[in-house]
């Protein structure tokens, strides 16, 4: 997403207000650890459960209704991969990871096998089993949910399998990771988002950044509009008022950290780092016959990247 894709999560540090940067935007509040979709949807508040039963209601057509029933198993701190934001949590018999991302992301289904695999060690040895012995383990039921809110165009439901990763390129043999992406971006989903007025409530205010971003307004007072919007209209029934600052700061931090992450990857490219691939990419795009996407699957470029070649035509 343009605008407010990939949210990241940094370590504290002693300011607790967004600091002004040279280009007049807001640099990254890394007081700020969570990501509004956990800020909403993973912490252990009584609103919090709620709105996360109903999410896990809406998706698995079931009707719990005693949120304590979700037990949170969330990592905060994992080695290797940059996950510390995500939401796992187990109900009855099934372990449950949910990602919200902005920006497409091809990796997922390694980095969810990589999580899971901490989360197994961490209830296998809660429940002191012993991997050793002649009796076969029972694990709860894995479920990986990746909620997608960028600006590729996905459909409402697609899959990402770790065989695709395979190198050399062959077929799984029996073995596989998949991580289920539902996208959550506007007129994606309504049906879901009707059944969970917490994932509606929390896309509408999304939808607001970006479209005033699309019509660009600076970064903070297209946060701020949104804010007041969804205050206005009592989204999440009143947690915008509540946590106004908070959600100011996550907004803007998530906001500049992914500027920086595009304009990092953009320059790195730019700098050559990938010569032949940009090369190719830059041959294409002069011969006019194929569409951004097309080249991006072709050559192994994001179509951010791309986009980024563009201006460089002659």
């Amino acid at each position: 997403m343009q605008d407010m894709e990939s949210f990241g999560d940094y370590a504290p540090a002693e300011t607790v207000h967004p600091q002004v940067s040279s280009r007049n935007s807001f640099m990254p509040n890394r007081e700020y650890k969570d990501r509004l979709f956990k800020a909403v949807f993973g912490r252990d508040t009584e609103q919090s459960k709620r709105w996360r039963l109903d999410l896990y209601n809406a998706l698995n057509g079931t009707g719990y209704t005693d949120p304590d029933a979700l037990s949170l198993t969330t990592i905060e701190n994992v080695i290797y991969i940059t996950m510390k934001n995500d939401i796992s949590f187990l109900i009855g018999s099934q372990m449950n990871l949910y990602e919200q991302q902005s920006t497409y992301n091809p990796n997922m289904p390694l980095r969810g096998l990589m999580y899971f695999a901490q989360l197994y060690q961490m209830d296998l040895s809660a429940k002191g089993e012993d991997l050793l012995g002649s009796r076969q383990v029972k694990i709860p039921v894995p479920s990986f949910i990746v909620f997608y809110n960028g600006d590729r165009k996905l459909p409402d439901v697609s899959y990402q399998r770790l065989s695709d990763a395979f190198e050399p390129a062959r077929s799984a043999e029996g073995f596989e990771w998949t991580a289920k992406i539902i996208n959550i971006g506007r007129n994606h989903n309504e049906a879901l988002q009707k059944k969970c007025r917490a994932l509606y409530d929390y896309c509408s205010y999304v939808n607001r950044v970006k479209q005033n971003l699309k019509l660009k307004m600076p970064a903070r007072k297209a946060v701020e509009e949104a804010l007041d919007y969804a205050i206005k209209e009592n989204l999440l029934d009143g947690y915008f008022k509540n946590q106004k600052m908070e959600v100011l700061n996550m907004s803007l931090t998530e906001f500049d950290q992914e500027e920086y992450d595009r304009n990092r990857r953009r320059d790195a490219y730019l700098d050559g780092r990938d010569d032949a691939k940009m090369e190719d990419a830059r041959n294409l795009l002069k011969m006019g016959l194929l569409t951004n996407e097309q080249i991006s699957k072709a050559i192994g470029l994001s179509i951010e990247e791309i986009q980024a070649l563009e201006p460089q035509q002659a």
